[in-house]
């Protein structure tokens, strides 16, 4: 189930807000990097920090907590202390408005698996 989040242009390449959507019962990291729009889950695997308040780059979210950085594409960390990874959403644009399918979060497959 899709919903709506904000207008594309709303959002800068390099910026992360945070989303709490009816009928999910966690947050949402929805964020635009490299020209790419995409969600995770808003807190992190490590230290329970909100990701929304961390630094993007390279399609990487950094915790600002403790350092981890989490793959948006898979939600797997490449930066520890994180070992596991944050769920990933599935996100869309249509008529310059993007939307996160909320019944699509699940941890991705760990790339190398």
């Amino acid at each position: 189930m899709y919903v709506d989040v904000c207008r594309s242009d709303d959002l800068a390449d390099g910026e992360v807000l945070r989303f709490e959507p009816d009928g999910l019962d966690e947050a949402l990291a929805v964020c635009k990097s490299d020209g790419e729009f995409f969600a995770v889950s808003d807190k992190c695997s490590h230290g329970n920090w909100s990701l929304s308040e961390g630094f993007l780059e390279n399609c990487h979210i950094e915790c600002v907590l403790h350092g981890s950085a989490f793959d948006l594409k898979t939600g797997w960390p490449d930066k520890l202390p994180a070992t596991k990874p944050v769920k990933v959403f599935d996100t869309r644009v249509r008529d310059g408005v993007v939307s996160v399918d909320i019944s699509s979060g699940k941890v991705r497959e760990k790339p190398g698996s």
